[in-house]
C-alpha cells in the first residue's frame, strides 16, 4: 500500500460526515471505503476513526494521523513543486573545480557575471593542479582539457583550444628558429610533467599528418605558468594550451615556432555526471560558458584568451 495514498485517503475520509459522503465525494460504493479504512487502521494498528450511524469522529490517533499526515503531503507537494520549476529556474549551489591557472584566469571572471545574473545561484569554485573526481568531491561540473577519459561523465565542448609551440625572441635570436618538427631535438625545450605520461614525447600535426618528436628537456615542471615563465625568459621552447599564451604571443613577448605544427588539440570540456543532466543549474552554466566564449571569438576572431 502507498503511504502517501493512504494519507490523502484518510485526509479527504475526516473531512466527510460519512462513509456515504467519502465513497460519492471518492467515486466508490461505501463498502469499498469501509474495507480501506479497516485496512489502514489494520496497518497501523490503531482505531482512526468512530463510526456510527451518522457521523464520525477522529479518535486521538486518528487527530494525529490527519495533522502530521497533511503535513506530510504539504511537504509531498511543495517537493515536487520545487523539484518541477528547478528544471526551468537555475537555483541552488553550483560546485564547479577547475585548474588553477585557467580558473583564476578565466573561469572565475565569468562566474561573477554569471552569478549577477542568476543570482539564485550559489556557487563554489575549486581550484587545483589536477582535475578532481566529481563523485569522490561532489562535485557538479568539471572543466578539463582535451577528449574525457570516463565514459560515465557526460561531457559538453565550451571551447576550442589549440597547443602552440612558441619562445621568445631572444631565445630564437640566439639558438635559431625550428623548420621542421625533428629540428626540435637540437632545441632547449621545456616540458610540463602531467598525469605521469612521458612528458617529453612531444605529439605534433599540421592539420594533415601527425608526428612524434621526443625532445630535450632542460627544464621540467609540473606548472603550466612557470613553463611559461621559464620561456618569457628565454629558456627555451614550449608547447602550451593558447589560454595560456595567446597574450604573450599579441605582446610579441613569445613567437609562435613551426607554424601549422601545433599539439594535439585539447579543446576545453564541461563534464558533470549524468545525475545533472537536466539539471537547470548545469545546463544555464554551460549555456551560458559557451554563449560568452563564442561571442569573444566572433567579435574577435580570435579564441577567448
Amino acid at each position: 500500500m502507498n503511504d502517501a495514498l493512504d494519507l490523502a485517503f484518510f485526509s479527504l475520509l475526516a473531512r466527510q460526515p460519512s462513509l456515504a459522503a467519502a465513497a460519492q465525494a471518492i467515486g466508490v460504493t461505501p463498502p469499498a471505503v469501509s474495507r480501506r479504512l479497516a485496512a489502514l487502521e489494520k496497518r497501523l494498528g490503531v482505531r482512526l476513526l468512530n463510526r456510527t450511524t451518522r457521523r464520525l469522529s477522529l479518535t486521538p490517533e486518528g487527530e494525529r494521523y490527519l495533522e502530521d499526515g497533511e503535513q506530510i503531503l504539504r511537504d509531498i507537494e511543495s517537493l515536487e513543486r520545487s523539484l518541477s520549476e528547478s528544471r526551468d529556474t537555475p537555483r541552488g549551489l553550483l560546485r564547479i573545480n577547475a585548474g588553477f591557472g585557467f580558473g583564476r584566469r578565466h573561469l572565475a571572471p565569468l562566474i561573477s557575471d554569471f552569478v549577477k545574473t542568476w543570482p539564485e545561484v550559489e556557487i563554489t569554485l575549486q581550484l587545483s593542479d589536477r582535475p578532481l573526481d566529481l563523485t569522490e568531491h561532489a562535485l557538479d561540473v568539471g572543466i578539463r582539457f582535451g577528449a574525457p577519459p570516463d565514459s560515465r561523465i557526460l561531457a559538453r565542448k565550451i571551447a576550442a583550444n589549440r597547443r602552440l609551440l612558441c619562445a621568445s625572441p631572444d631565445y630564437l635570436a640566439q639558438h635559431g628558429t625550428p623548420g621542421e618538427p625533428r629540428d626540435l631535438q637540437a632545441h632547449s625545450c621545456i616540458v610540463i610533467r602531467e598525469n605521469e605520461r612521458a612528458f617529453n614525447n612531444w605529439q605534433l600535426t599540421d592539420g594533415k599528418q601527425q608526428t612524434m618528436v621526443k625532445v630535450r628537456s632542460p627544464l621540467a615542471v609540473n606548472h603550466g605558468e612557470i613553463a611559461v615563465d621559464w620561456a618569457l625568459a628565454g629558456h627555451g621552447i614550449v608547447l602550451r594550451s593558447e589560454w595560456d599564451i595567446a597574450g604573450f604571443l599579441r605582446s610579441g613577448e613569445l613567437v609562435r615556432v613551426l607554424e601549422p605544427w601545433a599539439g594535439i588539440a585539447a579543446d576545453i570540456h564541461a563534464v558533470y555526471p549524468p545525475r545533472l543532466h537536466l539539471s537547470a543549474k548545469v545546463r544555464t552554466f554551460l549555456d551560458f560558458l559557451t554563449a560568452r566564449f563564442a561571442l569573444y571569438r566572433n567579435e574577435t576572431s580570435q579564441a577567448p584568451w
